[in-house]
């Protein structure tokens, strides 16, 4: 499925962005959508994942700061990010696989997912 990201840009530490992922119609609400971020030089980290029924998993590096969610009405899938810190500082990609509810997990490797969007997190 193609997706495409929007809302990244730069931020001071402790700030916050929201990213967002738009996909085909009714798409949010039957495909295990997600977020995976690369640094240059780094692996591919995915660090939030929702499923179908709408139950949400993060990694342990955004855990209690970053929040996944979908908004069926506008068929957007969001990433709040809130107290952003400089190890933040990635390509952040949308990504969506429709697989059964119980497989969309962290971590997890996608076969398809968006061009990216840059965050920025300077100190």
């Amino acid at each position: 499925v193609q997706v495409e990201e929007s809302g990244g840009g730069s931020v001071q530490a402790g700030g916050s962005l929201r990213l967002s992922c738009s996909g085909p119609t009714d798409s949010v609400r039957r495909y295990c959508m997600g977020w995976f971020r690369q640094a240059p030089g780094q692996k591919r980290e995915t660090i939030a994942a929702i499923n179908s029924e709408g139950t949400t998993r993060y990694a342990d590096s955004v855990k209690g700061r970053f929040t996944i969610s979908k908004d069926f009405d506008k068929n957007i899938m969001t990433l709040q990010m809130n107290n952003l810190e400089p190890n933040d500082t990635a390509m952040y990609y949308c990504a969506a696989d429709f697989i059964p509810a119980q497989l969309c997990v962290v971590p997890y490797r996608w076969e398809s997912w968006g061009p990216g969007t840059q965050v920025t997190v300077s100190s």
